[in-house]
């Protein structure tokens, strides 16, 4: 009897010692992170929308006001990539995690270095990325997507201006 008693409790203290794993480096979930982000960085955007849900809703710089789809989000990203002759996202410089939260959904956290060479500015860019994914059925359902592109942004500006300005200064007057 007391053995019985023994391995009963022993499993009683067994079990109540197993925890879910709630956060972990690595996942199926992550793993499909990195494969979106390959497809990205080779510009294979069929491959890229198969990591999506139908119905995903993407906020890049966005609030929940303003969703886009993974259709709309790979037109975005070929408008703004026509410019760079070459990007990548940084090896030394990420941290990926998948988090199961409170509610028990599925997240993928990613932070990293985007680097980008823009030929007609003759610059290159780091700028550091934070992108968070929801999974449902091994599908992304809902993205965030924080990253400041200012930098960017001004240097077209000044290109642009210096461009205007030269222009000008070449501009025969007419009286």
């Amino acid at each position: 009897m007391k053995k019985l008693i023994a391995i009963g409790l022993a499993v009683l203290l067994f079990t109540a010692c197993q925890q879910e794993v709630r956060y972990t480096q690595t996942s199926p979930e992550i793993d499909h992170v990195k494969a979106a982000q390959a497809d990205y960085l080779k510009g294979d955007w069929e491959s890229y929308l198969t990591h999506y849900a139908p119905d995903a809703k993407i906020f890049n710089n966005a609030t929940e006001s303003n969703p886009k789809t993974p259709q709309q989000i790979v037109e975005n990203w070929k408008v703004t990539l026509a410019g760079v002759s070459s990007y990548s996202i940084l090896d030394d410089q990420q941290a990926i995690e998948m988090v199961i939260d409170d509610k028990g959904e599925t997240w993928v956290n990613f932070w990293g270095v985007w680097k980008g060479t823009y030929s007609d500015l003759n610059k290159t860019f780091e700028i550091p990325i934070h992108i968070t994914s929801q999974f449902v059925d091994g599908k992304i359902v809902k993205e965030y997507g924080y990253w400041d592109s200012s930098p960017v942004v001004i240097a077209r500006m000044e290109f642009e201006a210096a461009q205007k300005a030269a222009a000008d200064s070449t501009a025969i007057p007419v009286n």
